[in-house]
């Protein structure tokens, strides 16, 4: 009984080291990750948790004289902005709207064209294709702005096309109608080949027994991408759609003021929180009107990603997020 009270001994006093003990023999152990780690913890600090301190200014009425802690507390008037304004709902119609569209028709192109490039049987040509997707993605919005002007200005390619057929030009810049389908082409242009080649490299690490397998049952093409390359991208696709969720009421400021050349005429099919709040600080010079707009988009972003967490977890617990 000493024996194996002696023995047990040293394990009961392992389990019973403290928490600090713990931490800095981890540390002591895998001191090198850490080192690695450093340079990406040092960016979070200085560039996402030190700017958080900034959300103050949201519950004041700022003034540079004053400074950051001594302006006047105003508690949630700078939130009134955006409630009591006359434009509240169409600018939170339009907001939502356009993020719930970019995200479905994102997320099907994005698929959909991974499966494509991965069929293909020359890599060379595969390869071709996905750097030319994916160069849209690194041009700025004011270059895209100029690129749809080209087209869509007076004197752009759509009206000369127009004129040479005979038909009446239009002033497209001040034709609402035609903008919700034209910032969704802009939108899945810019971004669809990017957000593809993440579905391409998931593809990639599926084994080829798989489809080898089922193309000797005779599975089609289209039986394979449904049977197997569907359900194995199904945990990437639910990641993705959880953290675009959080920007459900974040407007591109590039794609609805650049693009759209900041014209009134389009106000109403064309402006989204984020384009609001830039021409009111403009307007109206009010730091607080503009921290509490970032303040409330961030939260219902967090929120929403809390929310849609939790029902994926419920339905499919490995697909979930955290």
């Amino acid at each position: 009984m000493n024996n194996m009270s002696n023995l047990t001994g040293p394990k009961r006093r392992m389990r019973k080291k403290s928490l600090p003990e713990r931490i800095r023999l981890h540390f002591k152990k895998y001191w090198q990750l850490h080192v690695l780690a450093l340079p990406v913890l040092i960016y979070l600090i200085l560039f996402n948790y030190w700017p958080m301190f900034g959300v103050i200014l949201a519950f004041e009425n700022y003034s540079v004289v004053k400074g950051f802690f001594h302006s006047e507390f105003v508690g949630f008037r700078n939130f009134e902005f955006l409630f009591a304004t006359q434009d509240a709902f169409r600018i939170t119609r339009n907001t939502v709207c356009y993020n719930i569209v970019f995200i479905v028709v994102n997320t099907s192109l994005s698929v959909l064209l991974a499966i494509i490039l991965n069929e293909l049987y020359l890599k060379a040509v595969s390869k071709t294709i996905q750097t030319m997707l994916i160069m849209p993605y690194f041009l700025s919005w004011s270059v895209v702005a100029i690129v749809v002007y080209a087209f869509f200005g007076g004197n752009g390619v759509v009206n000369a096309l127009i004129r040479d057929h005979g038909g009446a030009t239009k002033s497209w810049y001040t034709y609402k109608p035609i903008w919700p389908f034209l910032l969704t082409f802009v939108n899945m242009w810019k971004s669809v080949g990017y957000t593809a080649i993440v579905y391409v490299a998931s593809i990639s690490g599926i084994p080829q027994e798989y489809y080898e397998a089922a193309a000797l049952d005779g599975a089609t093409k289209v039986q394979q991408a449904r049977y197997i390359t569907l359900p194995y991208l199904r945990h990437i696709i639910v990641i993705m759609f959880i953290m675009s969720i959080g920007g459900m009421f974040h407007g591109d400021m590039g794609l609805f003021f650049n693009v759209t050349q900041n014209n009134g005429a389009l106000y109403p099919v064309t402006d989204v929180i984020d384009t609001y709040v830039y021409r009111a600080l403009k307007t109206l010079g009010n730091t607080g009107m503009s921290s509490a707009a970032g303040l409330y988009q961030s939260v219902v972003g967090f929120i929403l990603v809390m929310i849609s967490n939790v029902i994926v977890r419920h339905v499919d617990e490995d697909s979930a997020l955290f």
